[in-house]
């Protein structure tokens, strides 16, 4: 008979510190075979065929140490020397069930993490009060190129600057100096009761997913536990505040914002913020979460419906500010109806015209399957709302219409195709490619009406998945022009298939346009790119690590629908004249390279003057931006960004939502400028059938 457990039997000592043996996390019999079912499935299944060998055994080496200690704050040069007996043979381990190399190196990392965190807290006070704010030294911002420490005394030295940013960035965001070293005891205390609460599921999570996402980084291990959560929010039934969160370092990190979701509604919370610190109700502590488990975190977010929780983040923006923003969201579902296709009508001026543009906003690709299972005949989709929505519009004489695709992560690949068939006489929508290298083709099969009048799709950089599909079709059929931001670039199908323990989500096929392109990593190029506050190194499919490539395959025979390569040269210019003189535009465009200079910063400085000096300048910078554009539009000038903070609480929540790139108090710029592409498009042409017309007679 099999031992339930097999033990890992080093025992490691850091200082005069040591783990018992007994403390030592131990694998099961389940997880050998947990493990052994996983490369099965990855080397079988996966779309990219990756077989687990020498090279892929190094990378997860690397990997896995990555995800234990990306900052290179725990482990020392000897550590690392000592795991490359490792490097070559997990491998011939691993298919075997052999998990001795994940299971003693995560040992090792406990240890050595136990022990930082005990010397950390056993000296805090002393070492705050010692720091000398006036010395002339910097903290690292960028530690991909850092070497490992040669010694604990290197390790030393990179905790000392390391305590001396986080107390430096708790002054410059206004915490009571005698209140610091509690918080930051609170914080580490917290995390050293998180140590000891690591078991062998977590453990084995850890070391799968350095491996599968070694494939693609959509390819997940779920332990029993994340199979639970992932299945509730599978399921629609999470009652949250509607955003999707990562773990980055030792931070909570905004991904996405389910679009109508509460978070969305309240408008305060972005793409790539940081959640330091998490409250519930109206008054609760503010519980700071820096350094926890993701999953944990998404259990403080995560409520009933009709109550408040509060957030305290770092903004994306401040990266050199020490900024701190703190607000409440009230939990809800995500509600079908609120996800559901709007329309408006832009008045577009054109000489003594005023062109009436049709605006359809469409936050999701949504299908309520269970109505139409169950045989209603009045089930909400994407495709009926819009088809309705359209109609509404025509019959109020619009000259054209704006398809709104911002924000949308995608859903169902059946609406998307369905949603095309509303644009095009008939024709296919996507390709599918499955991991067998079979291809399958989906669209519109019968001839069939559809709005013939002018189009355009206004897609950014959180325009996933199905949008892609959808954007994608309009482009090849040049059915409509593509303007915005260069789309996210998911192009991946993924299933799930339960484990002995666990469940692994596996990328099997990829998605292809009609053209044989991939949506993957490319994403949807516009036709006219639009300037956009999204930083593509931080959101997007070309920022994730080992993402799929894009590629090709063959493209299938379509009609076109117009020949826009007549016309976008001279739309684009006219495009180009009018940014040059759009105070909204210039706005955008010098935010835009503010943020890049921030981004820029490799460092930041400790000595206090200094670091004030800094975050100083960058908004000195933002409200010389801010004030130009008043300016420009004849508006007053602002003594300060506070000022202007202060005018829109005093205002509420009436004004228009604008896009992520505008203030919630500013017209949509990026809109309206769709509706002058749409419009400049269909004078044009209107001149040219005159021009046409005109010659033949």
């Amino acid at each position: 008979m099999k031992a339930a457990c097999r033990r890992v039997t080093l025992t490691l000592v850091l200082g005069a510190i040591a783990l018992p043996a007994s403390a030592l996390i131990e694998y099961s019999d389940t997880q050998r075979d947990t493990i052994i079912e996983l490369i099965d499935q990855l080397e079988e299944r996966h779309y990219a065929k990756l077989r687990y060998d020498d090279t892929l055994s190094s990378q997860h080496l690397d990997a896995y140490i990555s995800s234990l200690d990306g900052s290179k704050m725990f482990f020392t040069a000897a550590d690392i020397a000592d795991f490359e007996r490792y490097r070559s043979v997990m491998d011939e381990q691993l298919p075997e069930g052999n998990l001795d190399a994940g299971f003693t190196i995560f040992n090792r990392f406990q240890e050595r993490l136990q022990a930082r965190l005990e010397t950390v807290l056993e000296s805090l006070p002393e070492t705050i009060a010692a720091m000398d704010f006036t010395a002339d030294e910097y903290y690292e911002l960028n530690t991909d190129d850092r070497q490992w420490a040669k010694d604990n005394a290197e390790l030393d030295e990179r905790w000392r600057k390391h305590l001396k940013n986080q107390v430096l960035s708790l002054r410059l965001a206004d915490k009571p100096a005698e209140e610091i070293p509690e918080t930051l005891s609170r914080r580490y205390s917290n995390q050293l009761k998180r140590v000891a609460q690591y078991n062998s599921q977590d453990v084995f999570q850890i070391y799968a997913n350095a491996l599968t996402e070694l494939y693609d980084p959509h390819t997940n291990y779920f332990s029993p536990r994340r199979s639970e959560n992932f299945n509730i929010n599978m399921s629609l039934s999470l009652e949250g505040i509607g955003a999707v969160l990562q773990a980055e370092d030792e931070y909570t990190k905004v991904v996405r914002l389910v679009p109508k979701g509460p978070a969305d509604k309240q408008g305060e919370l972005q793409p790539s913020d940081r959640i330091v610190a998490v409250g519930q109700g109206d008054d609760g502590e503010m519980v700071d979460v820096i350094g926890w488990r993701l999953d944990e975190v998404v259990e403080l977010v995560r409520g009933p419906k009709g109550s408040t929780v509060r957030l305290e983040v770092i903004p994306a923006k401040s990266k050199a500010t020490d900024e701190r923003k703190r607000f409440a969201i009230v939990r809800n579902e995500v509600k079908l109806e609120e996800q559901s296709a709007q329309k408006e009508i832009l008045e577009i001026p054109n000489g003594e015209q005023t062109l009436k543009v049709g605006v359809i906003d469409i936050p999701a690709f949504y299908i309520d399957f269970e109505a139409m299972r169950r045989g209603d005949k009045d089930y909400k989709s994407t495709t009926r709302d819009v088809k309705r929505l359209l109609t509404e519009l025509q019959d109020e004489n619009i000259d054209g219409l704006v398809i709104d695709l911002r924000n949308n992560g995608g859903g169902s690949l059946q609406e998307a195709n369905e949603l095309t068939g509303l644009f095009i006489e008939y024709g296919p929508t996507v390709q599918i490619r499955h991991s067998s290298r079979r291809v399958w083709r989906d669209g519109k099969r019968l001839k069939g009406d559809y709005y013939q009048g002018p189009l355009v799709v206004l897609i950014n950089r959180l325009s996933a998945s199905a949008s892609e599909i959808f954007a994608g079709a309009i482009q090849d059929y040049e059915r409509g022009i593509i303007v915005g931001d260069r789309s996210f670039g998911k192009g991946t199908v993924q299933t799930l298939t339960p484990l002995t323990e666990g469940q692994l989500k596996i990328t099997e096929s990829k998605f292809y346009r009609i053209s044989g392109d991939s949506t993957q990593h490319r994403g949807v190029v516009p036709d006219i790119e639009f300037p956009t506050m999204f930083d593509t190194e931080e959101i997007g499919e070309s920022a994730l690590e080992h993402a799929l490539n894009w590629d090709q395959i063959n493209s299938v025979r379509h009609r076109r629908y117009d020949d826009l390569s007549t016309v976008l040269p001279h739309v684009t210019e006219l495009f180009e004249e009018r940014s040059l003189s759009n105070p909204d535009f210039i706005y955008l465009q010098d935010r835009i390279a503010l943020a890049a200079e921030t981004r820029k910063l490799e460092k930041l400085p400790l000595n206090e003057k200094a670091r004030l000096a800094l975050r100083d300048s960058q908004k000195d910078r933002a409200l010389e931006i801010e004030n130009k554009r008043r300016k420009a539009k004849g508006e007053e000038p602002l003594a300060s960004l506070e000022e202007d903070e202060e005018d829109v609480e005093a205002e509420g929540d009436g004004a228009d939502l604008a896009s992520e790139e505008e203030e919630d108090d500013e017209p949509d710029v990026l809109l309206s400028e769709a509706g002058n592409v749409l419009v400049d498009a269909l004078v044009l042409k209107q001149q040219r059938f005159a021009l046409n017309a005109g010659e033949k007679e």
